[in-house]
């Protein structure tokens, strides 16, 4: 009977909200599902800053719990349990969308995108800002999208020539844009879960990978895999949601200013990953991984290995977004070099 009545304690217990550190039984409490460190990955460090921004400057009013790590939800089961009302923030990378909309397949098409700025520049024009309402029908806004940054291949060989992927096992998200990228290696995609990816790599489940150089150095995929080759064919994006009845359920006043802070947060740290990049790359050079640097030549056969998907998937985008991104790496391109639009 001890036993039993223990366990029903621990059981209720468990059902009563955690009022863990600033948080207050009045706070109209915020849990934020993360599947990343809250200490060396950009999306995670984001995370922290704003509840801590939010703990501090809506003291009595909203307090922000964020959980890293998988530790409430993962990316794959994260998105119902909003709907369900279990969660009320989520940054998951927009492949994690397909059963809302297909309109994010745009940033997984290959070499869209030079870098970072580009796409900064596209998601704050009116059809990057456009994508955010896409799934209202089924009951999630978009607030703010976060950069992770630019990804990279990983694999158990060397990765230097498209052809040098052929017959390797690559894990990605659960992408079609992705899964088609890995077929036109002469690849194989297999989705696996982001906590399981250390351990799939490492038993040779998949042999290789695709990802930030935040999320390699942070998971150690490094360890596991003959070196990295810097690629840039990608960019990893995350879209901060939530569910439009816990958005409208908000008091007015206090919605504008929580959406005024994660905006202001979204703005310093996308404009800081960069650097969270570049200190991670290095960080894998001095743990003793090896990264390859592609020539010219290198880069545009993977360029061209990889093109054809463009058109597999140019419905579900819109050929009007791809050709508003197109144009807005173009002009980017055109200022760096500094000879005009």
């Amino acid at each position: 009977m001890k036993a039993l009545a223990a366990a029903l304690v621990l059981a209720l217990s468990a059902a009563l909200p955690a009022f863990a550190g600033p948080c207050t039984p009045s706070d109209i409490v915020v849990k934020f599902a993360t599947v990343v460190s809250a200490t060396d990955n950009p999306k995670g460090i984001a995370a922290q800053i704003f509840a801590d921004r939010v703990n501090r400057e809506m003291a009595g009013k909203v307090c922000v719990i964020v959980y890293p790590d998988s530790t409430l939800y993962d990316d794959d089961t994260v998105l119902q349990a909003m709907l369900q009302g279990d969660v009320q923030l989520a940054a998951p990378s927009l492949s994690k969308f397909e059963a809302f909309t297909k309109v994010f397949r745009l940033f997984d098409l290959p070499f869209l995108f030079t870098n970072l700025a580009a796409v900064s520049a596209f998601e704050a024009s009116p059809a990057g800002a456009k994508m955010k309402n896409a799934m209202l029908s089924r009951g999630l806004t978009g607030l703010e999208f976060w950069h992770s940054g630019m990804k990279q291949f990983s694999a158990n060989r060397p990765l230097v020539w498209p052809a040098d992927a052929k017959g390797l096992k690559f894990r990605i998200q659960p992408s079609d844009v992705i899964a088609a990228e890995i077929r036109a290696l002469g690849a194989q995609p297999q989705s696996i879960a982001f906590s399981d990816v250390y351990s799939a790599l490492k038993t040779g489940v998949v042999d290789g990978q695709e990802n930030t150089w935040s999320n390699i150095y942070a998971q150690k995929f490094y360890k596991v895999q003959d070196g990295i080759t810097e690629t840039n064919h990608g960019v990893l994006e995350y879209l901060v949601v939530t569910s439009t009845d816990f958005l409208n359920s908000l008091p007015p006043a206090i919605r504008r200013q929580f959406l005024s802070i994660l905006h202001q947060v979204t703005v310093e740290r996308n404009a800081a990953v960069t650097q969270v990049e570049a200190k991670s790359r290095a960080a894998i050079l001095a743990a003793g991984g090896h990264i390859r640097q592609l020539t010219p030549a290198e880069r545009a056969a993977w360029v061209k290995a990889m093109q054809p998907v463009w058109a597999e998937f140019r419905a579900d985008v819109g050929p009007e977004n791809i050709a508003a991104a197109q144009a807005i790496d173009k002009r980017l391109a055109a200022q760096t070099r500094g000879d005009g639009e």
